[in-house]
């Protein structure tokens, strides 16, 4: 698999990256590894891994490490998932018990496969987590579940402090890297996130082609629908399969997307080449 640095363009010196070594890590890892579970910091390659597990913080991933889609832009594996593993709620909670996580931030796979598209696991995993760790926050990275309603309403009355869905992208970009998702469809789960009264949450990654104008109006289609936490990123092409990089965006444009972004509304913008959805996760209840 070609590394994450090995783009077709030069990473620029902004884009460097903390090791990930030291005791934490190696005792989050550890941890990981034990209770036989995901997370999105290792299948999803992310740049942060070595500051986030150093802090003793990390974004755990459900129902598996197989995913139903192929999105353009993502390194978690595709293929035919394995059966839901039910004892995994209560693995994550004792997980979380143990690193003594005062913000627990859960993400999962598509599961596509599933009649309930993995919202039964996912509520399981919510209640679980808050009845073993009842002074711990949650923050719940959620797939469309094809834009069914009554489905995002299982995940609401579990009631996660923040709950996040990504846009990943300007729209005119959304149906080359996305598979199956739906710019219009993620925005309805959003809006129905916001209208519950939880905060809702998404993000974008640039550098895949996108305009300045819009990216301005990726966040207005927030607004509008009542996101009030956003964050924007850097994309970087996990392997030569994955969507190209077309440009590094330079950190002072991301400083400008923040400015831009507060005084559209947002209660929160996170905007730094190497944020990702989880990055200062405990700093957006709001």
């Amino acid at each position: 698999m070609e590394s994450i640095v090995t783009n077709r363009l030069r990473l620029p010196h902004w884009m460097k990256m903390k090791r990930a070594n030291g005791e934490v890590y190696s005792r989050v890892k550890n941890l990981v590894l034990r209770q036989n579970l995901n997370t999105i910091c290792t299948s999803g390659n992310c740049p942060n891994i070595g500051e986030c597990w150093n802090h003793g913080t990390a974004t755990f991933m459900i129902l598996g490490n197989i995913c139903t889609r192929r999105c353009k832009f993502c390194s978690v594996p595709t293929g035919r998932p394995l059966p839901v593993d039910w004892q995994e709620p209560e693995r994550l909670a004792e997980s979380v018990k143990s690193m003594g996580v005062k913000h627990c931030v859960i993400t999962s796979v598509d599961r596509d496969d599933l009649e309930d598209l993995g919202a039964r696991l996912w509520t399981a995993a919510i209640r679980k987590v808050r009845e073993v760790n009842p002074n711990t926050t949650m923050e719940v990275l959620i797939p469309d579940f094809q834009g069914r309603q009554e489905l995002i309403h299982q995940i609401i009355e579990a009631k996660p402090e923040v709950i996040s869905h990504n846009l990943e992208t300007v729209e005119r970009l959304s149906w080359q890297i996305r598979s199956k998702a739906r710019y219009h469809i993620s925005l309805g789960v959003l809006n129905q996130i916001a209208r519950s009264g939880i905060t809702a949450k998404s993000g974008i990654m640039l550098g895949l082609g996108e305009t300045e104008g819009e990216v301005l109006q990726t966040m207005d289609d927030l607004r509008k629908n009542g996101v009030k936490v956003m964050t924007i990123g850097q994309y970087l092409r996990p392997t030569k399969d994955h969507m190209p990089v077309i440009d590094y965006v330079h950190p002072n444009q991301f400083q400008k997307y923040h400015e831009v972004g507060m005084k559209k509304g947002f209660v929160v913008v996170e905007s730094s080449p190497l944020v990702r959805s989880s990055y200062h996760a405990e700093n957006h209840i709001v």
